[in-house]
């Protein structure tokens, strides 16, 4: 190596030091040494290092006090904290100090390399296996590009957030309603991460049968369960040195949040069927629809891996709340339809379409804006798409208020006249959302009755695709004896 990385090691137990001064020399390293803060501090003054590793508990103070100082005084070294063992308040207390990641006692000195690799930027030196089957495993989508376009208030703090989180191996929790792009976040941070070249696995955790969670996450051994023919990897395993991204953890059940906390703070996974666990260098990313402050009180979230998620939060923000990026956002997606069907130019939005746009909800955003203007620009059949052609009915629209003062409010007042035209209960329910699943759970059982239990019939009279009824059935207990 002709220009050696130097690193410092904190640390006042000097059998320690010496194991990972050893380790890290064997890499290649240059190392300095410090047993306390105050060494620490002399050393950091004195010189600059790629990176810094630090026990959480020295005797005249503690690592955090290390990393408040670096990140006062800007510096751009990468740090890593070693924690005792059980110690998730402080390693969750480092993450949010600034340190790059955590290891806890006792070290494994494997992870402890790979960790230190993965500040520096280094991969590891074998290839990444290739990931289970139902592992989605994609680059960047032009069409899922499109959700972060904008340039709103809104928008620009969470592209700061982005960029400020992903410099660590801090756990991200990504809050956002269905369709606002929330694995593009996660995309983002991994993509602008220390592990970019990484794979990046996505996983729908709510589109997993209950009984097939854990060989899917950990992997299993051939002759584990009837049907196990052969070893495959899981979504752990196929993550390995790069980014798993959990969507819909709040669809997790109690028995596998239990099973991921553990593999969360070990580290390790062990296959369904194996008796030895696998390290793995792996970071989290999760998102979720529901709010999980209130799934953890009513007792369906662990609190303790809430804890361990939730280290950092980012909220995307629905479409209604960004209406002033629709112009931009309209433009890049007709510009990308366009594209994909041959046709030249991409049609433009009168404006005005693009007012009737402004008036409308978007329940669904940016997902949902997507579809009407494909739908749109088939129907145009010209360069220009009129309010006529995007097929809203007046009944959608906030008719009589002005752009300015529809942008004014928080919330669209769109859904008023929807409610006149359903049922309404007598009474209105102390918990809406438990009520909206009641209510969607009786029409898909009505529509499995109707067509006997074939989901591919009950789900296409009701516009929905096979996967998505499953996912309904199974997120709403539905099993096929229901009646």
């Amino acid at each position: 190596m002709s220009n050696p990385t130097r690193l410092l090691v904190v640390d006042d137990e000097p059998d320690l030091r010496t194991l990972y001064e050893l380790t890290l020399l064997r890499e290649g390293y240059e190392i300095d040494s410090a047993g306390s803060v105050a060494e620490a501090l002399t050393l950091l003054q004195a010189a600059q290092y790629s990176a810094v590793i630090t026990d959480m508990r020295l005797p005249d103070g503690s690592g955090l006090d290390v990393l408040r100082w670096m990140e006062q005084a800007a510096r751009p070294e990468k740090a890593i904290v070693i924690t005792a063992f059980g110690s998730a308040e402080n390693a969750v207390e480092a993450l949010k100090a600034g340190a790059f990641d955590y290891l806890t006692k006792p070290v494994d000195l494997r992870q402890f390399r790979l960790v230190v690799g993965s500040a520096l930027g280094r991969q590891p030196a074998a290839r990444l296996p290739e990931p289970a089957p139902v592992t989605e495993v994609a680059g960047p989508a032009a069409a899922t590009a499109l959700r972060l376009v904008g340039e709103s208030r809104a928008m620009r703090a969470v592209r700061v957030l982005i960029e400020k989180v992903a410099r660590s191996m801090a756990p991200v929790l990504v809050q956002g309603e269905s369709g606002t792009g929330k694995e593009l976040v996660a995309r983002a941070i991994h993509d602008h991460g220390a592990r970019p070249d990484g794979r990046f696995v996505a996983v729908n955790c709510g589109a997993i049968p209950e009984n097939l969670l854990e060989a899917e996450f950990f992997g299993y051994r051939k002759g584990a369960f009837t049907g196990a023919n052969e070893d495959r990897e899981g979504f752990f395993q196929a993550a390995d040195g790069g980014t798993l991204f959990l969507d819909e953890i709040g669809d997790l059940p109690l028995a596998m949040q239990s099973k991921l906390l553990r593999v969360i703070q070990e580290r390790s996974v062990r296959p369904v069927g194996a008796t030895a666990e696998t390290a793995i260098n792996v970071r989290i990313l999760s998102a979720t629809h529901k709010d999980l402050a209130a799934e953890v009180a009513a007792g369906r979230f662990r609190q303790d891996l809430f804890y361990r998620l939730n280290v950092i939060q980012i909220r995307v923000p629905p479409l209604r709340e960004r209406l002033e990026d629709l112009g931009l956002i309209s433009t890049r997606v007709l510009a990308r339809i366009a594209q994909d069907a041959g046709v030249s130019p991409a049609p433009r939005l009168t404006a005005a379409a693009l007012q009737t746009l402004s008036r409308y909800a978007f329940p669904g955003n940016v997902r949902e804006l997507e579809n009407l203007l494909h739908r749109a620009l088939a129907l145009a059949g010209g360069e220009l798409i009129d309010a006529d052609d995007l097929g809203l009915p007046d009944t959608l629209l906030d008719e009589g208020r002005s752009e300015s003062q529809f942008a004014a409010l928080e919330t669209p007042v769109a859904a008023a006249p929807l409610a006149e035209a359903v049922s309404l209960p007598e009474e209105l329910p102390s918990d809406l959302a438990r009520y909206l699943d009641e209510v969607e759970r009786a029409i898909l059982l009505r529509a499995l009755e109707l067509h006997r239990f074939n989901r591919t019939a009950a789900a296409a009279s009701l516009g929905l695709s096979l996967r998505q009824i499953r996912y309904r059935m199974a997120r709403l207990a539905i099993s096929a004896g229901d009646s």
